[in-house]
């Protein structure tokens, strides 16, 4: 998968959380409101738990906007092997049994996954270990992450 055909994968993907969100909290907040859900005594509590709920969807709404906003501004980047892997890279690494993995150092939407089987391509951050440990290696490279106790290995093998 090209970059500009990923940035628009991300940026629909993320069009389309922020709307299941928004309708998500839309709901919570009218069950919070609802006048059947007042509480008639002190054990009572669904209004106040749907409240809790649209307040924490509300915010969550709001990050996945901010990523989207980001994402909307992104200037895409080719690999420079006399910098080093940079924000908006996309780069392939293996392990030491030779599976590939596909990984786009983004600034936001650390998690999000675009695509399927070979083609799936995983968005992390700089600010996660492995995006920290990315961040100005170039192609031939090795990183290494502590998973559950096993430190596995990783070759950079591709980086655009």
């Amino acid at each position: 998968m090209d970059k500009p055909t990923l940035l628009a994968r991300i940026n629909a993907t993320l069009e389309q959380d922020v709307e299941v969100l928004r309708r998500a909290a839309q709901t919570a907040y009218e069950t919070a409101t609802a006048e059947e859900n007042i509480a008639e005594n002190k054990y009572d509590t669904l209004g106040l738990e749907a409240s809790y709920l649209a307040t924490g969807q509300a915010r969550r709404t709001a990050e996945i906007r901010q990523a989207l906003l980001t994402y909307q501004q992104l200037v895409l980047r080719d690999y420079d092997p006399a910098r080093g892997i940079q924000l908006t890279n996309l780069v392939t690494l293996e392990d030491e049994d030779g599976e590939q993995r596909l990984l786009f150092l983004g600034p936001e939407a650390a998690g999000l996954k675009i695509g399927e089987g070979d083609a799936l391509v995983t968005v992390i951050t700089p600010r996660s270990p492995l995006g920290q440990q990315l961040l100005g290696k170039r192609v031939d490279d090795e990183v290494s992450l502590a998973v559950a106790g096993a430190v596995q290995v990783h070759v950079i093998v591709d980086a655009v």
